[in-house]
């Protein structure tokens, strides 16, 4: 027999035994001499193999209240969240807040989570945000798959077979009138930044991130953040004349930042601040928020691509997509697609 806990509210022949800045969990087996069995440095995983040791109703009601999917969450967004792209790592975390609102309240045990829950939790996430829903599914069905990885649980994903809601995707393609009537309403650097969007074609995180130090031998140097793919784009034309533009402007500043969409006093502008100006300049011009929102300028660069080279090659190069039938769903269904008539 093991020996008896030496402190309250101890777990029998559980044990810690701290090493520098680390804690470390044993099984205590008892015997002469005492042997003590190891159980790693992660808390959950020691709690679930000593549940297997112990074998009673205790261990295994003390396991289900450790491993919660709260618990196994907080490891998933210590050891893969940090490798996602920064746009990711925020959306993961709105999406976590939505699953424990349903699943913590009160917390759930982590193998108490079945596929009527998750198809609970959808139809009551779909009522206000169905895109959302599928989102935040998508984000349990990691975090699960990550917890069978790691021996939290041996269980089947709850999520498998489980139907999402029904998402056919944004439509809008931005015609030219629209999108005079914002910039008429814009000041400069909202301009100067849905220029460079448009001209790009890249993603908004990507867009403002572009530097002067980016700029080499005639060409800017893009690095998607969710994709990791790299561009050089030709600095010709249009946008050529924008550069030049921009460059001119941030010649008057006193703060002089690198990044090439700054605002009035030479700072770089943020997301926060290009969102802002944005809704300003787009109420001005009498636009609902539903019609016009600054990632379809994306597609609108794609599209306007395509049409004028008759190369949809071209239009999946510049946009980073790894095929052409993706930069096909992305603009097709955005203008539709260009045919000629019967005679």
């Amino acid at each position: 027999m093991g020996r008896k806990p030496s402190k309250p509210g101890s777990i029998a022949r559980f044990r810690e035994r701290k090493r520098g800045d680390k804690i470390y969990y044993f099984y205590d087996v008892g015997g002469t001499p005492r042997k003590e069995l190891p159980l790693g440095s992660d808390y959950g995983l020691a709690i679930v193999a000593y549940a297997k040791f112990e074998q009673s109703r205790t261990s295994t009601a003390l396991a289900r209240t450790v491993l919660t999917l709260e618990y196994v969450a907080e490891r998933y967004f210590e050891e893969v969240v940090p490798t996602k792209a920064t746009a990711t790592q925020k959306d993961n975390t709105r999406e976590l807040k939505q699953l424990l609102l349903f699943f913590n309240d009160p917390p759930a045990p982590l193998e108490a989570i079945e596929p009527q829950h998750v198809r609970q939790y959808l139809r009551y996430r779909g009522k206000k945000a169905p895109v959302r829903a599928n989102r935040e599914k998508a984000l349990l069905s990691a975090i699960w798959n990550f917890a069978r990885e790691c021996g939290y649980t041996a269980l089947a994903n709850p999520c498998s077979g489980v139907k999402g809601h029904k998402e056919t995707g944004r439509d809008v393609y931005i015609e030219d009138e629209m999108l005079l009537k914002v910039f008429e309403h814009a000041d400069q650097p909202l301009r100067d930044a849905l220029d460079l969007f448009y001209l790009t074609a890249q993603r908004i995180t990507d867009t403002l991130k572009m530097d002067e130090r980016d700029v080499r031998n005639g060409q800017l140097a893009v690095h998607q953040g969710k994709t990791g793919a790299k561009r050089r784009i030709e600095i010709i034309g249009d946008l050529k004349v924008l550069i030049d533009r921009i460059m001119v402007r941030k010649a008057g500043y006193k703060i002089r930042a690198t990044r090439l969409i700054v605002i009035e006093n030479g700072q770089p502008m943020t997301y926060s601040m290009l969102r802002s100006r944005f809704d300003i300049a787009r109420e001005a011009a009498g636009i609902a928020k539903a019609s016009f929102q600054m990632r379809d300028l994306r597609a609108k660069a794609a599209t306007d691509k395509e049409e004028s080279t008759g190369n949809i090659r071209e239009a999946r190069d510049q946009l980073g997509h790894t095929t052409i039938g993706m930069t096909e769903n992305y603009i097709r269904t955005r203008k539709g697609m260009k045919v000629t008539p019967t005679k």
